[in-house]
């Protein structure tokens, strides 16, 4: 049985009553239209012939009692209620489900409180940067309020409400309002975060948080229609085709310069390491203008794109063991190794000697 509870997402009172005239059991009523009622009707037309004076107003109270029972049979499945409106006035929403007979003269509108999809195509909107972006949702809506649903906005054909017609209309009714906070939602937020130190929530990064929003601006102007928001979800996010392009060159420069940094600070780290086991190991003596050199060169090696040649400059014999021997001590414990080395000699002796 449905029974109105108050939604604590909302704000709006319930106007829906459970109805409660008298009604009976359908099948009680066939047994009374289909065998008591032309039990009557026989033994009073029988009574007619013997011209007794009660048996012919008798007879015609039975036929306008039968024809009364014939209608009024009401089949309700779950998640169904039927409005019941007596002569223009609001008696109560029935919600009993089974077979029944209910007064004759109630006027009955149906309602089906099933949940409903709806696919919201993407739309064109400004987002808070004023950039257009397409975006689109999923919305699962409910009928809450079946007074609200039939009283207090405007449907065609209202008297129906259980028709296909009449349900696309309310759908329609959805589609705007659902159409509306989509797009103030939109223009709170950019679509993405240009600074990657920044914690401001975009459309991109929001998730949940965005979901939520639009959820609660949906469910504020569904409320008053008598209807509710199950759960409202982004589907669909993207730049408009006219900028497109412009943007994905602008997230690709932003990848680049982020990888950048990720390439620099390591190669950094590895060259101050190298640096440090040198000269805890005592691996050679380097002076400042050997120690820039070697910085630079391993920089360049470890930050190109393209795999390096180190070039190693052999001004004086000194010079040249030096830096030969502390390239391949930096092969062997700084994980330099598996670039080719050449070796260029411009002024070294026919017949070096090294200690």
């Amino acid at each position: 049985m449905h029974t109105p509870t108050d939604n604590p997402g909302t704000h709006v009172e319930l106007k829906e009553t459970p109805y409660k005239g008298w009604y009976l059991s359908g099948f009680m009523m066939l047994l009374v239209v289909l065998i008591i009622i032309p039990a009557l009707m026989v033994f009073a037309m029988s009574n007619i012939e013997e011209h007794t004076a009660w048996a012919a107003p008798l007879s015609v109270l039975l036929v306008v009692l039968f024809i009364f029972c014939c209608v009024g049979y009401v089949v309700q499945e779950p998640n169904e209620t039927r409005v019941m409106i007596f002569f223009g006035k609001y008696m109560g929403t029935f919600s009993k489900v089974g077979y029944y007979w209910v007064n004759p003269l109630m006027s009955k509108r149906k309602i089906s409180l099933r949940v409903r999809n709806m696919d919201i195509d993407p739309i064109k909107v400004n987002d808070k940067q004023g950039n257009p972006v397409l975006i689109g949702m999923v919305l699962v809506w409910k009928i809450r309020d079946t007074y609200r649903v039939v009283f207090d906005i405007d449907v065609p054909g209202n008297a129906a409400l259980g028709s296909a017609a009449n349900m696309n209309a309310l759908e329609s009714f959805v589609r705007i309002q659902s159409d509306a906070a989509l797009r103030e939602v939109t223009g709170r937020f950019a679509y993405d975060n240009n600074d990657p130190t920044s914690n401001e929530l975009t459309l991109r990064s929001g998730g949940e948080e965005i979901n939520e929003l639009l959820e609660h601006k949906i469910n504020e102007r569904l409320s008053i229609a008598g209807m509710e928001v199950v759960e409202a979800r982004l589907n669909y996010l993207a730049y408009a085709p006219e900028i497109a392009a412009v943007m994905l060159r602008r997230q690709q420069a932003d990848a680049i310069i982020s990888a950048r940094e990720k390439i620099v600070e390591g190669a950094v780290s590895m060259v101050q390491m190298a640096l440090n086991q040198i000269d805890e190991r005592k691996v050679a003596d380097f002076t400042p203008a050997q120690k820039a050199s070697l910085v630079s060169n391993l920089l360049v090696v470890l930050s190109s794109d393209e795999p390096a040649t180190p070039i190693i400059n052999t001004d004086a014999r000194g010079s040249f063991y030096l830096t030969v021997f502390s390239f391949r001590q930096l092969e062997n414990y700084c994980t330099v190794g598996g670039y080719s080395v050449t070796l260029h000699s411009r002024s070294i002796s026919p017949n070096p000697t090294f200690p």
